[in-house]
């Protein structure tokens, strides 16, 4: 375990030496478990949702996405149950004030299923383990606590105006079922996706990334006849998986975690946890549901709406079921991350890279002229950037000796390097470097962008030019 924390360790280090994630608000001190995407993090994130919007919506018939508001008429929340039941056990610190979710506290004990626990179960446990706080103080009496996020609309603050900011993305496709209904040509089966903020006021945050008060979802609602169910939950199951190949992620450091009966979610009838193997521990990582007719069914009898689906050829009108596929954008970034970083002795010294899949890399290509002050190399160089950059996020780096400008590039995972150097000043060819192999090999300037494009659609590096 020592090791891994070191390897955490390791990795958020680089994450702000190299421009992917640095605190929020760091310059005032920061805040708790606030972080943001610097530009390489960004370009990994962004290439990330691409990726799965294409996938998952551009390349499916039967997919249509939405970008629904942050903030919902507050009787959304009362109709899904969160107003009434999205809360959390909470105890505090009496010496400190600090707060702790109980049933994380009763785990660390060795309590198992805590968190499938009643209140008042885990109050009895309290004291019958005479817990303390993780500073050894007394604990104040448990109690319930709403996480979300609580606003006010207009500038009159009482409970006439008061709104919340949404907890999960998944709401706003069923409330927007009669309008994608009425204004596509769907029908059952279809999935509605969406990408999106949500907000949760999580009790306890940590481990970098991977809890957050402000977090990104990537989430499907795929309507279904009941009785197709558990075919569905299977097909999407493994569609998950092969998202998760996709991404790089060692097979064996995931797992399916088939969440027991009593541990359910009030809304779900079925729920696998697919979990990876952090550094800190083995954690979900997404989570797919069977829903039931349970949200839609809320919504019609909350709404007054008629939200059922009508069959063009058999006229059976129906509530549709839901099976839901759920991948946290920023788990996934924090996964591909630690999966990526390695640690490698080249001549003698340790070389960092991060070995990013070639599409999930937010650079995809750096260009050095060999020497800054030499005019023609730099006219090249930068005639190559230009021809490359339209179509990849390409940089120039012109600073210092080449070999500190590879592990510069290595570090943030860019897997081409192209340097100009003299002799493409004699034949118009440019070596291009390869960052997990280190080979390299020559090929002629003006044909850089056709190269690329084989590279990136998955053509073996050496068989793209003459080797060096």
């Amino acid at each position: 375990m020592e090791k891994n924390e070191e390897k955490m360790n390791k990795v958020i280090a680089l994450t702000k030496r190299r421009g992917f994630i640095y605190p929020g608000s760091e310059i005032y001190g920061g805040l708790a478990n606030s972080w943001d995407y610097g530009p390489n993090g960004t370009e990994l994130k962004n290439n990330i949702k691409n990726e799965w919007w294409k996938r998952f919506v551009q390349a499916r018939q039967d997919m249509v996405g939405v970008d629904a508001a942050l903030i919902m008429n507050p009787k959304v929340w009362e109709a899904s149950g969160h107003v009434g039941g999205f809360n959390d056990p909470l105890v505090e610190d009496k010496k400190t004030h600090e707060r702790y979710r109980l049933d994380h506290l009763l785990e660390d004990a060795g309590v198992e299923n805590a968190e499938g626990m009643s209140l008042e179960e885990m109050t009895k446990k309290v004291k019958e383990l005479k817990l303390k706080s993780p500073k050894g103080n007394e604990l104040t009496e448990p109690k319930m606590f709403n996480l979300m996020f609580e606003t006010y609309l207009g500038p009159i603050k009482d409970e006439d105006n008061k709104a919340y900011l949404r907890p999960e993305t998944a709401q706003a496709m069923f409330v927007d079922f009669k309008n994608i209904i009425d204004t596509t040509r769907q029908r059952i089966p279809f999935g509605v996706a969406q990408i999106g903020k949500a907000f949760r006021n999580e009790i306890t945050t940590g481990n970098f990334i991977f809890r957050l008060r402000e977090f990104e979802q990537m989430e499907i609602e795929y309507f279904i006849k009941e009785e197709d169910w558990e075919e569905q939950f299977e097909y999407w199951l493994k569609e998950m998986h092969g998202w998760i190949e996709h991404l790089g992620l060692d097979k064996k450091k995931v797992r399916d975690y088939e969440v027991p009966k009593d541990e359910l979610a009030h809304y779900s009838k079925r729920t696998v946890d697919i979990e990876y193997e952090y550094p800190f521990g083995t954690k979900e990582l997404y989570g797919l549901a069977y829903r039931t007719d349970h949200d839609l069914k809320n919504h019609m009898e909350h709404s007054g709406q008629d939200l059922r689906f009508r069959d063009p050829y058999t006229g059976e009108r129906y509530i549709p079921h839901v099976v839901e596929p759920t991948f946290g954008v920023d788990r996934t970034v924090l996964a591909v991350l630690v999966e990526s970083y390695a640690e490698e002795e080249v001549d003698g010294d340790t070389r960092v890279v991060m070995k990013f899949p070639r599409w999930v890399a937010p650079v995809k290509a750096a260009v050095f002229p060999l020497i800054k002050k030499d005019e023609g190399l730099v006219k090249i160089a930068k005639d190559v950037y230009s021809a490359i950059a339209p179509n990849y996020n390409t940089e120039y780096d012109e600073s210092g000796a080449i070999g500190k400008r590879y592990r510069r590039h290595d570090e943030i995972g860019t897997p081409i390097c192209i340097t100009v150097d003299h002799q493409a000043l004699e034949d118009k060819t440019i070596t291009l470097r390869e960052r997990d192999s280190m080979e390299q090999i020559r090929v002629p300037a003006d044909e850089i962008g056709e190269v690329l494009d084989k590279y990136y659609a998955g053509a073996d590096f050496l068989s793209l030019g003459e080797k060096v």
